[in-house]
């Protein structure tokens, strides 16, 4: 018997799960209760039915995908439905937040009666299998000791990886992945930025081009990718500083980084000045 998954939210990632599960039959269930119309839209287009809280509370897994800023309010929210399910679905977090957060989650999901997992995602959306047919998907890392359940979804499409370390070992690994990625997306937008309004930016632009092509092909892929993602970054920075250690100088990195993706969501919300001269960087053609 084929599994039910309940998936909030229905943002991109969110969607794109459910799609992947719904191509291989599973019943996906989301609640569209105060949601967008792109919401519902990205839903309908997944395959996702809409349902109530308990009926949620009634899925063999349940997955939440909301922007980490969300994470623990919405454990919280549910938490008298699960307590009131009869048959518990195994709680898995795939959000970008650090231990101590997925430690607060655990707490609050074992405590309705529900299993709990630690998830972490690395990797873009799936794509539609009916236009990228060898499309793996990202890669959902779990931890903990009810991780091992998750591995019947893998013959659904999704790619599972069971992590042997602590139980918090899958937001570890995200967290110290996206501090990684995204922190290099940061420090290199705040850079060209820095050449641009100092003139130097052609100069810049032709010595990555002849000394650090790789990099530069890196950035000219990430940073575009970040402008409408950035309002989501923002909590995840201060999640990766928090996992960083808040008493380490060391953290005031992220913390930094978390205030310029701020302004760059007010950018991209606004004039986009700052995006037109990123943009304006990566389309230089390596001229002096």
């Amino acid at each position: 018997m084929k599994p039910i998954v309940a998936i909030l939210a229905q943002g991109t990632m969110g969607a794109g799960i459910a799609r992947r599960l719904t191509e291989n039959g599973v019943e996906v269930r989301t609640s569209l209760a105060g949601r967008s119309a792109g919401s519902a839209r990205r839903a309908k287009a997944a395959g996702m039915i809409d349902a109530t809280e308990a009926q949620l509370a009634e899925a063999d897994f349940f997955f939440s995908i909301v922007p980490p800023g969300d994470a623990l309010a919405l454990v919280q929210r549910l938490t008298p439905a699960f307590s009131a399910a009869n048959r518990k679905p195994v709680y898995v977090d795939c959000n970008a937040v650090n231990t101590e957060t997925a430690r607060r989650i655990d707490t609050t999901v074992s405590q309705t009666g529900a299993p709990f997992v630690d998830g972490g995602i690395i990797g873009g959306p799936p794509h539609p299998l009916v236009t990228h047919p060898n499309d793996a998907g990202p890669r959902l890392y779990v931890a903990g000791p009810n991780a091992d359940r998750l591995l019947r979804l893998r013959e659904y499409g999704l790619d599972i990886r069971v992590l042997s370390g602590p139980p918090d070992a899958a937001s570890a690994l995200k967290m110290s992945y996206a501090g990684i990625t995204k922190g290099f997306t940061a420090l290199g937008s705040i850079m060209l930025l820095a050449a641009v309004r100092t003139g130097t930016a052609p100069d810049l632009y032709a010595e990555l081009a002849d000394s650090q092509k790789a990099l530069l092909g890196w950035l000219n892929g990430s940073i575009p990718r970040m402008y409408d993602k950035a309002y989501r970054w923002v909590a995840e920075m201060e999640e990766i500083s928090g996992f960083v250690g808040k008493n380490l100088t060391d953290s005031e990195v992220h913390s930094a980084f978390a205030k310029f993706y701020a302004r760059m969501a007010d950018d991209n919300d606004g004039r986009k000045e700052e995006i037109g001269m990123l943009s304006g960087f990566l389309k230089t053609d390596a001229k002096p």
